[in-house]
C-alpha cells in the first residue's frame, strides 16, 4: 500500500512539474471557461457563455459579508488562492495593482483563500498590502464547487458586467494575459 502511495505522489509530481514549467516561461498553462465561453473579444463575451455563479454570500477576513450578486454591473476578477501557493504570490501584487488602477473604471478584484483561516489570511494580506476583499473559502466547498472543479491554485474567474462568465485561467497566467482580459471588459 505504501508504494502505490509513493507512485501516486510521484505521478502527481510530474504533473505538477509539466504543468508549471511552461506557466515559468511566461505561457499560460490552461486557459478556458468552463461554462461554456472563452474568449472576450470587443468587451462581449462568446454567445455559448454562462451566467457565473453570483448567488454566494461570503465572508472576508474581518468576518463581514461580501454578497456576489451585488457586485453585477462591475467586472469581476475572482481567484482562488492559498497563502501556500507559490503562483499565487507571483500574481496577487498584480491584482493589487489593477484594483489600484481600475477601481474607478468598475474592476472588482476578489482573493477567495480555499484553505486558509482569516488568522491565516490576515498577516499574508498585509505582507502583500493587499487592496482588495480577501475572501474565507475554508469550509465553502459548495461556493467552491459552483466555480470548479478547482484542480489547482490558482484559478482566476473573469466575469463581466452582466454577469457572465467570460474567461478562466486555470493555472498561473501572465500579467499581460490578464491586462488583455481586463482590457477588453472594460
Amino acid at each position: 500500500m505504501t508504494s502505490r502511495r509513493w507512485i501516486a505522489a510521484a505521478v502527481a509530481a510530474i504533473a505538477l512539474a509539466f504543468l508549471t514549467l511552461p506557466a515559468a516561461r511566461g505561457v499560460t498553462v490552461l486557459s478556458f471557461a468552463p461554462f461554456g465561453g472563452g474568449t472576450v473579444q470587443d468587451g462581449r463575451c462568446d454567445a455559448d457563455a454562462k451566467p457565473a455563479p453570483l448567488d454566494f454570500t461570503l465572508r472576508d477576513i474581518d468576518g463581514d459579508p461580501v454578497n456576489l450578486a451585488a457586485l453585477k454591473g462591475n467586472v469581476i476578477l475572482l481567484n482562488f488562492w492559498a497563502t501556500w501557493c507559490g503562483p499565487c504570490k507571483i500574481e496577487i501584487p498584480w491584482f493589487v495593482e489593477f484594483q489600484r488602477r481600475y477601481k474607478d473604471d468598475g474592476l472588482v478584484v476578489l482573493g477567495l483563500s480555499v484553505d486558509d483561516t482569516p488568522e491565516q489570511i490576515r498577516p499574508f494580506a498585509a505582507e502583500f498590502q493587499v487592496n482588495y476583499p480577501m475572501l474565507v473559502g475554508l469550509g465553502r466547498e459548495d461556493f467552491q464547487e459552483a466555480y470548479g472543479p478547482v484542480w489547482g491554485l490558482p484559478v482566476t474567474f473573469f466575469i463581466a458586467r452582466d454577469g457572465t462568465l467570460c474567461r478562466t485561467h486555470m493555472g498561473i497566467a501572465t500579467r499581460e494575459e490578464f491586462q488583455r482580459d481586463i482590457d477588453a471588459l472594460l
